[in-house]
């Protein structure tokens, strides 16, 4: 009974891996524009810590989120605009009552907006997640008199196309753009894969989630600077993909903008260095690699 036992855990198991690799579809034959080597989407989440204060936590821990309204994002976006980078802000709905200058600022100097959910979670319920999704569009759209085709999320596939968004950038499952389907294979969704290798609050948070003090990480901006810098040389050598997650309350501050900015100048002394927002990207893959030309995964 035991060994039958084993034998159908390691079949279901095989089969559940099945199933979630025919979901991602890969792009084999993926090349960037005439004279790129690699994308690099410097991409924020935007939320002011926004689930932290659903959660009621401590003022003191709410106002690391009010100072990257307040102070952080500006500060980044002036650095981006300096060095001629165009970012993409993932940004709860909520945030558009909360600080909508901001957002102003960022549609008005090229940046994109795009989805983070309404108050940075998704409902258990699917009519209460359909609600929450469609005002997050519906206050996204408004401020970047455009449609919001992208989100970073965990919301229903389904929900997502129905309200126009094409791209997630929601997965580490890859180090480079692919298609995923639901569950039904169905409801075709670009992925935009990040790594938390490359996500700011990996190296820069303190009180992050009530982690207890052994935890805690706050290191110097010029290790992140080298760490940051290797993953970016790897990735330019094989002519990859470069996903940059970073928070305002977190990058904000500002010796971690200067850390950024030195980055970026770096990364500008190679050839072939490409800094488009993610719609940018997702437009070109569904252009030059459409999902019905791709070569889906054998059964």
């Amino acid at each position: 009974m035991a060994a039958t036992f084993e034998t159908d855990g390691i079949e279901a198991l095989a089969a559940a891996a099945h199933k979630s690799q025919s979901r991602h579809v890969a792009i084999p034959d993926f090349r960037y524009p005439e004279g790129v080597q690699i994308a690099v989407n410097f991409t924020l989440d935007f939320d002011a810590m926004l689930l932290r204060r659903l959660w009621n936590e401590p003022a003191l821990q709410r106002s690391k989120g009010e100072f990257g309204g307040r102070v952080g994002i500006w500060r980044l976006l002036d650095m981006f605009d300096a060095n001629d980078v165009k970012a993409t802000i993932f940004t709860p709905g909520r945030i558009c009552e909360l600080y909508p200058k901001a957002l102003h600022r960022a549609v008005e100097a090229g940046h994109e907006l795009a989805d983070h959910m309404w108050e940075h979670q998704v409902p258990d319920d699917l009519a209460l997640e359909e609600d929450h999704l469609g005002k997050a569009i519906a206050a996204l759209s408004k401020i970047a008199e455009a449609p919001i085709i992208g989100t970073r999320s965990s919301h229903t596939p389904a929900l997502l196309r129905k309200m126009g968004v094409t791209y997630n950038s929601f997965t580490s499952a890859r180090s480079m753009p692919f298609y995923q389907t639901d569950q039904n294979g169905e409801n075709v969704i670009l992925q935009l894969p990040f790594h938390y290798a490359i996500d700011d609050a990996m190296y820069f948070s303190f009180g992050w989630l009530g982690t207890p003090n052994a935890a805690q990480r706050i290191y110097d901006p010029d290790y992140v600077l080298d760490i940051w810098w290797q993953a970016f040389q790897q990735q330019y050598r094989v002519g990859g993909y470069f996903n940059l997650l970073l928070h305002p309350f977190v990058s904000g501050h500002a010796a971690r903008v200067d850390m950024l900015e030195k980055l970026i100048q770096r990364m500008k002394t190679l050839p072939g260095v490409w800094f488009p927002t993610c719609a940018d990207v997702a437009q070109h893959c569904f252009e030059h690699f459409p999902f019905d030309q791709q070569k889906l995964p054998s059964k």
